[in-house]
C-alpha cells in the first residue's frame, strides 16, 4: 500500500473510532479520582414526572440529598423485581444513613404503569422508594436526559415486553451523576458505595 494510502485508512480509522466514541456513555466508578473521590459525567437533565401519589417531581427535587434512581417497569419479569429487593435489603443495611439517600423507580412502561399500578406494585418494596411515572413524551425526555436504553419488544396478540438498562444510577446532593450500581453487584461493594456516597453529599 503507498504512504497516501495508509494516510486515507489511518484517517478513516479514527474518523470511526471518534463516532463510536461519541455514542459511549461512560459510567464513571468512585474510585477514579475528582473531589471526594467522585467524578461526575454528563448525564442528567429536566423532566417532569409524578410519583405514586400524583405529587410532581422534576430534576429540582433530586437536589438537596443523595439519589439513587432505577429505570424499570412493574410488568419485568426479573431485572426489576430483584433490583427493587435488593434496594430494599440496602436501604435496610445502612440503617439510620438510609433516611438520608432518596431512591426512585422510574418507569420505561408509561402505557401499562399508571400512577394507580406503580403505587400498587411499590407495596411489596421499601416504603421509601418513590415510583415516578408520567405521560409518554414526559418519560421518554427523563430516559433520554439520563442516556437510559429502552426498547419495546413486541410478543404475541399484542403482549410486549421492555429491554432497558439495569444499572442504578446514582446522584450526589446536587443532582450530578456520579456512578452505577451494576445488576447483581456483591452486596458488601454496594453498601460501600452508598456510604461514600452519603457521606460526600
Amino acid at each position: 500500500m503507498t504512504r497516501s494510502g495508509l494516510r486515507t485508512l489511518r484517517g478513516a480509522l479514527w474518523a470511526a473510532v471518534a463516532v463510536v466514541g461519541a455514542s459511549v456513555v461512560w459510567f464513571v466508578a468512585f474510585d477514579n479520582g475528582g473531589e471526594n473521590g467522585i467524578i461526575t459525567a454528563d448525564v442528567g437533565g429536566p423532566f417532569t414526572l409524578i410519583d405514586q401519589s400524583g405529587a410532581t417531581v422534576t430534576e429540582a427535587t433530586l437536589q438537596g440529598h443523595p439519589s439513587a434512581l432505577f429505570f424499570g417497569y412493574t410488568f419485568c419479569p426479573d431485572v426489576c423485581p430483584t433490583t427493587l429487593s435488593d434496594l430494599t435489603v440496602w436501604l435496610a443495611a445502612l440503617g439510620a444513613e438510609a433516611d438520608k439517600l432518596r431512591v426512585y423507580f422510574i418507569t420505561v412502561d408509561p402505557e401499562r404503569d399508571t400512577q394507580e399500578q406503580i403505587a400498587s406494585y411499590l407495596e411489596a418494596f421499601d416504603p421509601r422508594i418513590t415510583g415516578l411515572t408520567g405521560k409518554k413524551e414526559a418519560v421518554d425526555q427523563a430516559i433520554k436526559a439520563y442516556r437510559v436504553y429502552a426498547r419495546k419488544v413486541a410478543g404475541e396478540d399484542g403482549a410486549y415486553t421492555m429491554d432497558h438498562s439495569a444499572s442504578v444510577y446514582l446522584l450526589d446532593s446536587k443532582a450530578n451523576f456520579v456512578g452505577t450500581v451494576d445488576y447483581q453487584e456483591d452486596t458488601d461493594a454496594v453498601l460501600a458505595k452508598l456510604r461514600r456516597l452519603i457521606a460526600a453529599s
